[in-house]
């Protein structure tokens, strides 16, 4: 029986040697060039990039060897590569998108597949939809599927291996002012969380007087233990480091460096939605940029805040840049963001980038010359004082349509005392209350997990918050 092969927010992902296998690898390489070919894109080539998990270089390679089985060229990164690196890489060779092997934070047993078309961002729910289509139709015909090794595809022009990191450090460069970083004389801890985004920073960064401590920086596809995600749970070597090296402030990098996590100089972890208005406070005020914001529905509403002070429009959109990047091209977004840490930029791309997201938190704290601890004082002058968390809840497979159900036939008055003045359901079911506080339900795509989100005026209202939520949802 063929492998359910389903694309979340963000790509394909599944346990190695269960469903993730050479055999369903070139299923979905096979689809992607059945789509390239589709739209007009295979003559301009594909980028194949890969993370530090377990195989992921032989499973690119397996990539590769479909594409030129199919006679599109495949320019295969030389060695582990942050996704938005290999997406980069897609506009300085012109090529038709690219194929990434990476299960970005998920545990150590999964990898995945993720996809990028020509404009460098996250896969359309419009292209993902083709993917899948494709993936159905090969799988039902059954028929062999065209490779030639990558000895052989690079003999006759089909592959070629290549660096790609010169090119994004020179798109680095024209994003933030690197030499005055260089000699900001700042200490900075970089926990590469063993991923691909190991040695990124401490090579931007070398050369001047700011010192950059890599640490968790060898590969290690058992990730010392820990899921590759930037959150305070996995970040107990950082926290503890920076304070004690003196730092002035830790930055994480997740399993494919897309997303970010911030450590303060007192070793404090700065949650997401924090780090969303900083960068965003940072973009309007200290760089003078303006234009529309993109958030997703389970980000802060800080950014709404700072958009009517600085009179620019924010836009809401479902979890996941498949629908905030989309929103940013059309909108000409400066900056769109999500819960999870992921956060693009106008002039950059249309997608993740954890490395640029961390140089620009250090930029914020050169030019105002102030430790992360009082940019978040900055802020909360600005935007007032909001307080969040999230809890995942697994729940037996045959119980989800029951909870659905439930919550859409719920009609709450108030929680936790506060009255309810609105409710969206396009993604998941997000109450409005009439203080500013919100809670948010949604479910995972590929998982049988339920997600409660909350944002608050009171760090003692969260967890009531979140009780709420379980209530609602009858946990």
């Amino acid at each position: 029986m063929a492998t359910r092969i389903k694309f979340g927010t963000d790509g394909w992902r599944a346990v190695i040697a269960d469903d993730y296998t050479y055999d369903n690898v070139r299923v979905v390489a096979q689809a992607v060039a059945d789509y390239a070919r589709t739209t007009g894109l295979a003559s301009r080539g594909l980028v194949v990039g890969y993370d530090t998990r377990f195989a992921s270089e032989r499973f690119a390679e397996t990539v590769a060897e479909v594409l030129a089985g199919n006679s599109i060229k495949a320019y295969l990164c030389s060695g582990p590569t942050p996704t938005p690196t290999v997406s980069y890489s897609i506009l300085d060779k012109r090529a038709g998108g690219a194929g990434i092997i990476t299960a970005s934070h998920n545990p150590y047993l999964w990898n995945g597949f993720k996809y990028k078309p020509e404009y460098a961002g996250s896969a359309s729910p419009e292209v993902v939809a083709a993917l899948e289509d494709n993936i159905r139709r090969i799988q039902g015909e059954g028929s062999a599927i065209p490779y030639m090794t990558v000895q052989e595809a690079a003999q006759r022009g089909l592959c070629e291996v290549f660096d790609a990191a010169p090119a994004y450090f020179r798109q680095v460069s024209r994003l933030v002012d690197l030499p005055a970083l260089k000699e900001a004389g700042l200490t900075v801890v970089v926990d590469a969380m063993y991923g691909a985004g190991s040695g990124y920073l401490p090579a931007l960064l070398e050369g001047g007087m700011t010192k950059v401590i890599q640490i968790n920086g060898e590969r290690n596809p058992y990730f010392g233990g820990i899921n590759p995600e930037p959150i305070a749970p996995n970040l107990a070597k950082l926290m503890k480091m920076v304070p004690q090296s003196g730092s002035a402030m830790g930055i994480a990098l997740d399993g494919d460096a897309d997303r970010v996590g911030i450590v303060d100089e007192k070793g404090n972890f700065v949650n997401q939605l924090q780090v969303f208005a900083l960068l965003t406070l940072y973009l309007l005020e200290v760089r003078g940029w303006r234009g529309p914001i993109v958030k997703s529905i389970s980000a802060t509403s800080m950014v709404e805040k700072l958009g009517a002070l600085y009179n620019v429009p924010v836009i809401e959109t479902p979890v996941g840049f498949k629908y905030i990047g989309p929103q940013m091209m059309q909108r000409d977004a400066m900056i769109g963001g999500e819960e999870s840490g992921g956060f693009g930029f106008r002039g950059h791309l249309p997608e993740r980038d954890g490395m640029v997201s961390g140089l620009f938190i250090m930029d914020m704290a050169m030019r105002l010359n102030r430790p992360v601890s009082q940019l978040l004082q900055y802020l909360r002058d600005r935007v007032g004082d909001y307080f969040y968390n999230r809890v995942d809840l697994h729940f037996p497979p045959d119980r989800g349509a029951i909870i659905i159900e439930r919550l859409r036939s719920l009609r709450p008055v108030s929680l936790d005392g506060s009255k309810v003045v609105n409710v969206k359901t396009e993604d998941g079911f997000k109450y409005f209350l009439d203080d500013g506080t919100w809670l948010l339900i949604r479910f995972s795509g590929t998982e049988p997990i339920m997600r409660i989100y909350t944002e608050t005026n009171s760090l003692e209202r969260v967890d009531r918050m979140l009780e709420e939520g379980k209530r609602l949802a009858g946990l």
